[in-house]
């Protein structure tokens, strides 16, 4: 999508994204902004890294991993934004550890991160979803393939594949759509995070020889929650460079 067509598709529509000021969801919540959107931004710690987003955008803390708040985001962008017209389930934590060794604790917050925080925010704010509207989750291709050490990350972001292809089917009638993207390994900061050999290694398995940004993540986003995605629910797209 272009930049002047992005323009025009999203000047004046209300998008909120959860988990938006890191990574992944900073760099899709400034790109729906550049736009045109109108954006509101959750987030649950940090609120200097939320303001640093700078001016224009709606922000509001809450923990999504309960049902208060995600009411309390609900209720949020029906009385700053009056409706939605895009809601991106972006919020994630990553997690490693042998199955063998994996504690309940962290299996649970993988999932309630991860998968209920989707189902809880949507449906809250499924009043304010009308005809046109659009839900994009944010999965991972790794969930598609499996990892090791990572049993609960895989299967939180697993969930999200079926999720999104049910509430598809659900909500069609309704005229909402229901995507997901996948993104692969993505340079969130230099290097992933990991250690450089693991890095290069990882780079040298995709077919275009190098890591994901956020910003490659954040166009398949807006394809998906625009006017050119009218006909297209209930896929997942996989932004892993082809890994």
């Amino acid at each position: 999508m272009t930049t002047g067509s992005a323009q025009s598709t999203f000047e004046g529509r209300r998008v909120l994204i959860t988990g938006g000021t890191r990574g992944i969801g900073r760099a899709t919540a400034l790109s729906f902004a550049r736009a045109g959107a109108r954006v509101l931004v959750s987030f649950r710690s940090d609120p200097e890294q939320a303001k640093s987003l700078g001016d224009g955008f709606e922000l509001v803390q809450a923990d999504l991993t309960c049902r208060e708040g995600a009411e309390l985001l609900a209720a949020e962008a029906r009385e700053r934004l009056g409706g939605l017209d895009v809601l991106v389930n972006n919020l994630g934590v990553d997690g490693h550890a042998p199955f063998d060794r994996l504690p309940e604790s962290e299996w649970h917050r993988l999932l309630d991160h991860n998968a209920t925080s989707a189902y809880l925010v949507t449906q809250c704010a499924l009043p304010l979803l009308g005809e046109g509207s659009s839900v994009v989750n944010i999965g991972a291709s790794v969930a598609l393939r499996g990892r090791p050490n990572g049993v609960h990350y895989s299967t939180s972001k697993a969930a999200l594949v079926g999720f999104t292809r049910a509430l598809a089917k659900e909500l069609g009638p309704r005229g909402v759509r229901v995507n997901l993207v996948a993104p692969g390994v993505t340079e969130t900061e230099p290097g992933a995070g990991l250690p450089p050999q693991l890095a290069q290694k990882l780079a040298g398995l995709t077919a275009l020889g190098r890591l994901g940004t956020p910003e490659d993540v954040a166009g398949a986003v807006l394809y998906l929650a625009g006017d050119t995605a009218a006909y297209v629910t209930g896929t997942t797209i996989e932004v892993d460079g082809g890994i």
